[in-house]
């Protein structure tokens, strides 16, 4: 059989009027020599290697004779978004770069300081809202003993944010007017609303409370004050992380010796520490 032919391919192709060489859908596409080489191909019309030289060097190029839009920057906009997410998930900490944060952060500040402290895993808070987890939780917090310590500090992570619990005094009388048992949380998203956590923090304690056999009502935690200071706060949705570790390295280092609710709230303010002094710690961090 002989082999089909194409005629001398030096000749320009006529993509105007339609011919029986060229389909319909080649003459309205927006193409080039390899669009129409493609085609003659999948027909498994052969050519040589010279004619596919001469093609190349003296075919047209039919972009101008066939009417098409401007080119669209629709891909090139969601590489760019892509990248972005990339980067924001990279700046974010999740719950297991956190922890080896806060190793290093813990192993880091001066034993002195961390005596009266007690810090609790980044995760127990979490776990402890999930049935399947909560008694084991309970568990573990029962073997820190944390009712030695004066405060207790409790990374949370919910919805994807993190903040701050400290239980301050949790090891004196619910009574006492001195060293009044109080809860302080440090957000530094305000306007998500701290509080609406409240009621899962207040059954932790209560648990907590009960776990350790102590003579307890719900009324006597309801009443227990949740304060939630003004805080330096994040500039954008990956930084939360890194303002928990700060809260945690700051009010270790200036915590009072005894806390009471008529000096608060002490040193927590909007300008408590400088953004500057903030990533300067995570690089600390970073390079442990």
């Amino acid at each position: 059989m002989g082999k089909a032919q194409i005629g001398h391919l030096t000749n320009p192709i006529d993509l105007v009027s339609k011919t029986p060489d060229i389909p319909d859908q080649i003459l309205k596409h927006r193409t080039c020599w390899l669009q129409v080489l493609a085609n003659l191909r999948s027909r498994r019309i052969k050519t040589s290697r010279q004619q596919l030289k001469d093609f190349e060097l003296n075919a047209p190029c039919f972009l101008d004779t066939i009417p098409c839009r401007k080119r669209s920057t629709r891909t090139v906009k969601c590489k760019n978004e892509i990248s972005k997410r990339q980067n924001r998930k990279q700046n974010k900490l999740d719950s297991g770069k956190f922890e080896c944060h806060l190793d290093n952060l813990w192993r880091s500040l001066p034993e002195d300081k961390k005596s009266c402290f007690m810090c609790l895993d980044s995760l127990w808070f979490s776990l402890y809202t999930k049935a399947s987890t909560k008694e084991k939780v309970l568990t573990w917090i029962k073997k820190k003993n944390i009712f030695s310590k004066k405060y207790v500090l409790v990374p949370v992570v919910c919805w994807s944010h993190w903040s701050l619990l400290i239980f301050c005094n949790f090891g004196e009388s619910l009574q006492s007017e001195t060293r009044t048992p109080c809860i302080l949380l440090l957000d530094s998203l305000e306007k998500a609303n701290p509080r609406r956590i409240e009621p899962d923090i207040r059954k932790f304690v209560l648990d907590i409370y009960r776990a350790e056999n102590r003579p307890v009502t719900k009324e006597a935690i309801s009443r227990i004050p949740l304060l939630v200071p003004k805080v330096p706060q994040q500039r954008n949705g990956e930084e939360c992380g890194k303002f928990v570790l700060c809260y945690i390295n700051m009010f270790v280092e200036s915590a009072p010796e005894n806390f009471n609710i008529d000096g608060y709230p002490y040193f927590m303010e909007k300008n408590w520490f400088s953004l500057e002094s903030m990533e300067l710690l995570c690089k600390k961090l970073n390079a442990f």
